[in-house]
């Protein structure tokens, strides 16, 4: 059903990561970024639920708690289409490599924990290919809860899913919620070829291997930009 884009025959590269709100994804795909930049290589950033289209819905569908499960899901895949098409294929089919900050697997994994069918889901999105590469960044949950504190003074409403009434305390219900989003990773991760990275070891240290297997996998110097 998916295929990666070099298997479609696309020039460009797109690297996606995943991983647990706090897991540290979004530091090390900016350090792949900058690392990725300074050797003058094509790389553009996306990340998730961006899309200046469907992103000002979004934001008071979820201040005044209105999106079911459904809604949710069909936001965010119409933010993800937008982008899809307006910016990720452009830039591929331009020789580009395109970093991004949570992919389809988002979807996957939120969309089917708040109780929407998988394969529906997944028909969603079938018109999209996969990464050519995807880090898992798997981190326990009591890491990833200290990591969010330890950022910010309290935990954000969905991201503790809140609104699926786990529990009526918002750190219980964070534990639940992001438990069962690891169990949905988990078990996609051989699936989609996940590349797993511990991402209980130190930043230098995971950003290492991250740069170790994005060598090994791709060719990097066919993306410099043309002096």
């Amino acid at each position: 059903m998916f295929k990666k884009f070099h298997e479609l025959g696309y020039p460009g590269r797109l690297v996606a990561v995943e991983g647990l709100d706090g897991s540290g994804k979004s530091t090390q795909i900016y350090l792949l970024k900058r690392w990725l930049e300074l050797q003058g290589l094509k790389v553009f950033f996306s990340e998730w639920n961006s899309s200046a289209l469907v992103k000002s819905a979004t934001s008071k569908g979820k201040t005044r708690v209105l999106l079911t499960p459904t809604t949710f899901s069909l936001i965010h895949a119409t933010d993800f289409a937008d982008r899809y098409e307006r910016q990720l294929v452009p830039l591929l089919r331009a020789g580009h490599i395109v970093l991004c900050d949570r992919y389809i697997f988002t979807a996957f994994a939120r969309d089917t924990v708040r109780g929407c069918p998988a394969e529906w889901v997944r028909g969603i999105y079938s018109f999209s290919a996969l990464p050519d590469l995807t880090f898992f960044f798997k981190a326990d949950l009591e890491v990833s809860l200290k990591r969010i504190l330890g950022n910010r003074p309290q935990l954000k409403f969905f991201e503790a899913g809140m609104d699926m009434k786990l529990s009526s305390d918002i750190t219980e219900s964070f534990k639940i919620f992001q438990g069962k989003l690891l169990d949905q990773y988990l078990a996609m991760s051989k699936r989609f070829d996940f590349l797993e990275i511990d991402a209980h070891q130190p930043i230098e240290a995971q950003q290492s291997v991250v740069r170790k297997l994005i060598d090994k996998h791709i060719k990097l110097s066919d993306f410099r930009k043309p002096k």
